[in-house]
């Protein structure tokens, strides 16, 4: 079985949890995802399944958009609510204040990853040493936040909209977003509402999936919706299937290539008259 599934992760549940789980609804090994959400997040997975698991390198950098909670009054050794305390304060910041440091963290900032995340040094992943409670030296790494938007606002606790480049850490943001308005500040909760073009409208529980898997799988070329779309002629067809290229009088561009019976063979370029694979999906 071969598609995309779109999850709507539970909270406490791992990625890797909710891949294992598809394993078994699907029975097929073959199963990636896009990009990885912390246990306390729930929202948008988009999951591979089988030979659809050749296209997770075109997801993997895909925008994101989340739907966080910031708690100031708090803050904690994970940078979220399942931290141990490391300072507490009383200082919590108006809206105003709120809205006028918010302008520093849009466009391209650098953020200092945190010790509880999945990055490696020397081999080791940064949770694992964290948890042996060593700190080791992170270096600052480039992100977009292209959105940035201060939602409701409920005693201590603000929501945020925020839009944002892969590698962006959220509870990170809400730690720094404290620091410049002299709080203290951990993320309480976050849901991703979208990744790339599939929204939280498209995504399914578990329960959903369990009780019809063929029902809630989209096919691999939905991810490539952008791209126009092109039918190959049986000789055309046989040149792609053997790594060749062939000529063409489209437009230069990127397009997805189609066998006469409608099979989705590949995502190619067309450049100088001649089209060449960029990655092909047909069964081999």
């Amino acid at each position: 079985m071969n598609g995309i599934v779109i999850v709507d992760k539970p909270k406490d549940w791992t990625s890797h949890d909710v891949v294992g789980k598809l394993r078994g609804i699907y029975r097929e090994r073959r199963i990636g995802h896009s990009g990885t959400l912390d246990p306390m997040a729930t929202g948008v997975l988009v999951v591979f399944i089988g030979r659809a698991t050749r296209a997770v390198e075109f997801a993997e950098s895909d925008e994101k958009e989340y739907l966080a909670e910031i708690l100031f009054g708090r803050k904690t050794d994970t940078q979220d609510i399942t931290g141990n305390t490391l300072e507490e304060s009383d200082a919590v910041p108006t809206r105003d204040q709120l809205e006028e440091v918010a302008s520093r963290f849009r466009g391209e900032i650098t953020q200092i990853p945190p010790m509880y995340s999945a990055l490696k040094v020397n081999g080791k992943k940064l949770y694992e040493l964290a948890r042996q409670g060593q700190q080791v030296e992170r270096k600052p790494r480039k992100v977009t936040i292209s959105k940035l938007e201060i939602g409701p606002e409920d005693g201590n606790k603000y929501t945020l909209d925020v839009v944002c480049s892969k590698g962006t850490y959220i509870r990170t943001l809400c730690e720094d977003l404290g620091s410049a308005v002299n709080a203290c500040a951990c993320m309480n909760s976050l849901r991703r509402i979208r990744a790339g073009a599939f929204t939280i409208e498209d995504s399914h529980t578990i329960e959903e999936i369990q009780a019809a898997p063929e029902q809630h799988l989209l096919p691999l070329d939905s991810l490539f919706q952008e791209y126009p779309d092109t039918a190959v002629t049986l000789n055309q067809e046989k040149v792609i299937r053997n790594g060749g290229k062939n000529s063409t009088t489209l437009q230069e561009g990127i397009y997805r290539f189609y066998s006469q019976n409608g099979d989705f063979l590949m995502l190619g370029r067309v450049s100088d008259g001649q089209v060449t694979t960029i990655k092909n999906f047909f069964e081999v």
